[in-house]
């Protein structure tokens, strides 16, 4: 996919990123307690919104796994749950969905199972390939260079309405460089994979002989038989005193307590699985799905093993293709983005990763 947007290169400064435009907010602690109250009139959750058309080479054929396993994996018996939530509006309605049985990955893809696809296929991720000069008039060549959007917090109290104030454009920063250049994966083999764009997740899949859940199959697996509304483990936010997924506690964006241990990406099993034997299925890192994205889809969606749109539309960014995101991740707060909330969609651009964006796969079951 390629198309452009005729605007300065803002990713390398801000990440792109899209704030809603229905908040008027101030740089004050009142203003933010204020936007706190009606933290997610902005679908999105300010989450990075675009590297759009990065470059027009295509991907070479990725190889599918000779021998996919189900190893690591989890059954999931079929059947039938009430999938979405009456408290986001792309979430709604709330409607009667039936899948089928399938496996599903335990935990997240990690560093060291990516670095395998790697080896074995020589795959070079979308963060790591050249852009298009073409698809960003008037920027210096040697300003494009290869990166992706790392969160980098402010040291002091910001509002809440603009992003880029923890948001950045790193060059240099992929799979392998999570948060630039500077850092790396050594010695964090069962962290999840994060850097990874919905293209670079559904090669990984194929050669694994899986493929990347529909979120109707992601939310019932979450939901675990359950029927909770408010989190998929429960309706307490700290079940028995305790925090049971690794989210953003303290002052967003600036003062992370870590009162879960964790500022950023947790290593996989961290936390309690589910009544599945799922893990993480709510926060440390958001989640790619198969289907693309609509806020209205819920509208029209079949009741027997939805698949998604057929196309994408957000009317936030109307010319952007995005796939469906859920889970939420190290960065959602209930001060902030709560979309690790059961139901909760996200959502994001073909083409762009972030350090809080990983996924998981599934398998049909035979």
């Amino acid at each position: 996919m390629s198309s452009k947007r005729n605007i300065l290169f803002v990713v390398l400064a801000t990440g792109l990123f899209t704030s809603c435009k229905n908040q008027n907010t101030s740089d004050t602690k009142a203003d933010n307690a204020s936007l706190a109250a009606k933290k997610d009139s902005c679908v999105a959750c300010k989450q990075p919104s675009s590297r759009k058309a990065l470059i027009n080479a295509s991907f070479k054929e990725t190889p599918a796994s000779v021998n996919p396993s189900t190893a690591g994996m989890v059954p999931i018996k079929g059947g039938t749950f009430q999938m979405g939530s009456n408290d986001f509006p792309d979430s709604k309605p709330i409607h009667a969905v039936t899948v089928n049985s399938f496996y599903m990955d335990e935990h997240e893809v990690t560093n060291a199972q990516f670095a395998a696809f790697v080896k074995a296929t020589g795959y070079v991720t979308v963060a790591e390939q050249p852009l298009n000069p073409a698809d960003y008039p008037g920027v210096p060549a040697d300003k494009l260079v290869p990166g992706s959007a790392v969160f980098t917090p402010p040291t002091h109290a910001v509002s809440l309405d603009n992003p880029m104030q923890w948001w950045t454009y790193a060059a240099g920063a992929n799979w392998k460089h999570p948060q630039g250049p500077n850092s790396t994966i050594e010695g964090k083999d069962n962290e999840p994979v994060v850097q990874v764009c919905y293209t670079d997740a559904a090669a990984y899949a194929k050669w694994a002989g899986k493929r990347l859940p529909t979120e109707a199959e992601w939310e019932y697996a979450a939901r675990a038989g359950k029927s909770y509304p408010k989190y998929y483990w429960g309706n307490d936010f700290k079940p028995n005193g305790k925090l049971v997924a690794n989210i953003f506690e303290g002052s967003f964006p600036w003062k992370n307590t870590k009162e879960d241990g964790y500022t950023g990406v947790a290593p996989v099993k961290s936390f309690p699985p589910n009544a599945y034997g799922l893990y993480d299925m709510e926060g440390n890192v958001w989640e790619w799905c198969n289907d693309l994205y609509r806020p209205d889809y819920y509208a029209h969606s079949t009741a027997s093993n939805p698949q998604g749109p057929k196309d994408s539309y957000d009317p936030e960014e109307p010319g952007l293709e995005k796939h469906v995101q859920r889970g939420g991740s190290f960065l959602c707060s209930d001060e902030y983005c709560i979309r690790y909330k059961a139901g909760s969609r996200g959502k994001g651009e073909t083409s762009s990763g972030g350090n809080n964006l990983g996924f998981r796969c599934v398998m049909d079951a035979k």
